[in-house]
């Protein structure tokens, strides 16, 4: 029947009965999720590095974070393309 049980209507036309107690509980879950996540999206944009309003300059953690993506994405890169060093054999 899927996980939407409450709106699962019978044959003839219906809505299954649901207890109030599921009811509730599904609406406070339901609150509750919105309310955290609602707050776990401030706190991630609280935590991203971002320009310094006094000197107009990145921060250290902001060119932190840019040089190691970057020193990803050529790895990355090098990897993919082939002109690498073979990977080491464990075998």
């Amino acid at each position: 029947m899927g996980p939407f049980l409450f709106a699962a209507g019978s044959h003839e036309g219906r809505v299954r009965s649901v207890s109030v107690f599921n009811r509730r509980n599904a609406v406070i879950g339901w609150l509750v999720w919105m309310a955290g996540k609602s707050a776990l999206k401030q706190k991630a944009k609280e935590a991203v590095p971002a320009i310094d309003a006094e000197t107009k300059k990145p921060n250290k953690s902001a060119i932190a974070l840019l040089l190691a993506g970057a020193v990803g994405a050529a790895t990355f890169a090098r990897r993919r393309s082939g002109d690498g060093p073979p990977p080491a054999d464990n075998a």
